[in-house]
């Protein structure tokens, strides 16, 4: 029997003895962080974004290098934070990384808004199942809340059985995602055209500032189809090998997003003309009906359902993490790090999918994930800047992994980051003065909460 483990004073997992407080299981292997790799990241995105993209990019050529450059910006990002990983093997997302290498409140602001935004997340992805559940089933019609509950519900019940079972739930969605892709990509290029779609008189590609701008909305839409890929390291204290196994999920895990989401684009590209996928809202719809007639919206609408189970089961994994390595910290309420036999930590959990069904309830995770989103990128911004703090503070530390090519490729994926906050910004405005907002308020946030659970000051 794989002992149980608890964190130890430097955020290992140590040997626990008898009666002492549980902890997380080193149980989990290369083939769940892949998966969890892919389920977080593939999700609607892939079968929506190509539309918007090709409305601003009138240009096969653009159109296919903004997919590839949103590729290697992802690349960038797992081989510089796969060190992190392998470095601070403890579950909890990129709190960790910023805990350790910028401070308490560093991490109590990257964990407070990870936590809440996927939280959010898990109750949007599932409010869409709710929704396409009801166009397949006309007995579910207008139940799109009781049945993302039920999903989100049902995800966590699963996961209170423990992290094996829910990692083999991971795994088996995650494969059967990727099979109903790849079937999209095989019947686009095998099965004849049963209704070719006629393309529109070409647009004119933008130019200069016009095409500067056009690139850059491009590319949010793109790198927020990628979002997602840092999943395995939130499980890096449950996972068996990490010095190994990061590396691989996450690495292993970008090259084969990338590689599917150019097979699914050469794929639509290749029954839809770039005009005629221009604006589309379901890119992957317009394909099906293309290759299958009427019957293709009610095949996208499963391979939707498919696609989305494994997400929600992938954040309904990932947000617990998060709260629980805060609460090991004393950033929040010891009960968060409680954990079970299975090595599930229930305390987070079920503050974590009380909080997701009261997103679903009110209907209010829009507007929380509108807010949150400026920080996703920015969660980046200080990982990878804890890279550099961290080669300079703790040149010693033991580095099982280390970024290939740093500082260079580091950099790069800051500028990245940086370059993106920058469109945000400029592009919504009004949602980044909200997320100014909530950046201010977070440090009065952070002193009250810590006066009443003290904990270690760096």
């Amino acid at each position: 029997m794989t002992p149980i483990t608890a964190p130890s004073a430097d955020g290992t997992n140590a040997l626990s003895p008898a009666g002492q407080k549980r902890g997380l299981l080193r149980v989990l292997g290369v083939t769940f962080g892949l998966a969890v790799t892919i389920g977080n990241t593939i999700g609607a995105g892939i079968l929506r974004a190509p539309g918007e993209i090709a409305a601003q990019l009138p240009s096969t050529g653009l159109y296919l290098a903004v997919w590839v450059a949103g590729g290697l910006y992802a690349l960038l990002g797992a081989v510089t934070l796969a060190e992190l990983g392998a470095m601070l093997p403890r579950s909890g997302g990129m709190y960790v990384f910023a805990r350790h290498a910028l401070g308490r409140y560093a991490g109590f602001l990257v964990g407070w808004n990870d936590w809440a935004a996927t939280c959010g997340s898990a109750a949007a992805v599932a409010v869409v199942i709710g929704e396409y559940a009801g166009a397949l089933l006309p007995a579910l019609q207008g139940r799109a809340v009781p049945v993302a509950m039920g999903v989100t519900v049902a995800f966590a019940a699963l996961q209170w059985r423990g992290v094996r079972m829910a990692g083999a739930a991971q795994t088996v969605t995650s494969a059967a995602k990727a099979l109903v892709l790849l079937a999209i990509v095989g019947a686009c290029f095998l099965l004849p055209a049963t209704r070719p779609l006629a393309a529109a008189a070409p647009a004119a590609v933008p130019a200069g500032g016009a095409l500067l701008v056009a690139v850059i909305v491009a590319m949010q839409s793109v790198i927020y189809t990628y979002d997602g890929w840092t999943g395995v390291i939130y499980f890096s204290g449950e996972v068996r090998d990490p010095g190994r196994d990061i590396p691989r999920a996450m690495i292993g895990g970008v090259l084969s997003i990338t590689a599917l989401y150019l097979l699914l684009n050469l794929a639509y590209l290749y029954v839809v003309p770039l005009r005629a996928l221009a604006g589309e809202p379901l890119a992957a719809g317009a394909a099906a009906r293309a290759v299958l007639g009427p019957g293709g919206d009610t095949a996208i609408r499963v391979v939707l359902i498919v696609a989305l189970l494994s997400t929600v089961n992938a954040l309904v994994l990932m947000a617990p993490r998060v709260l629980y390595a805060m609460s090991a910290d004393g950033l929040v309420p010891g009960g968060a790090s409680t954990v079970n036999e299975g090595g599930t930590p229930t305390g987070a959990l079920v503050a974590s999918t009380a909080v997701s069904l009261a997103f679903i309830a009110t209907g209010t995770f829009s507007a929380i994930i509108a807010v949150l989103s400026f920080f996703f990128v920015a969660n980046y911004v200080l990982a990878f800047a804890s890279v550099f703090v961290l080669r300079r503070r703790e040149p010693g530390m033991p580095r099982p992994y280390r970024a290939w090519r740093h500082p260079w490729t580091t950099g790069l994926a800051m500028l990245g980051s940086l370059a993106f906050l920058a469109g945000m910004a400029a592009g919504d405005p009004r949602t980044s003065l909200y997320a100014l907002g909530l950046l201010a308020a977070s440090y009065p946030a952070y002193r009250a909460l810590t006066a009443l659970i003290p904990g270690p000051d760096r």
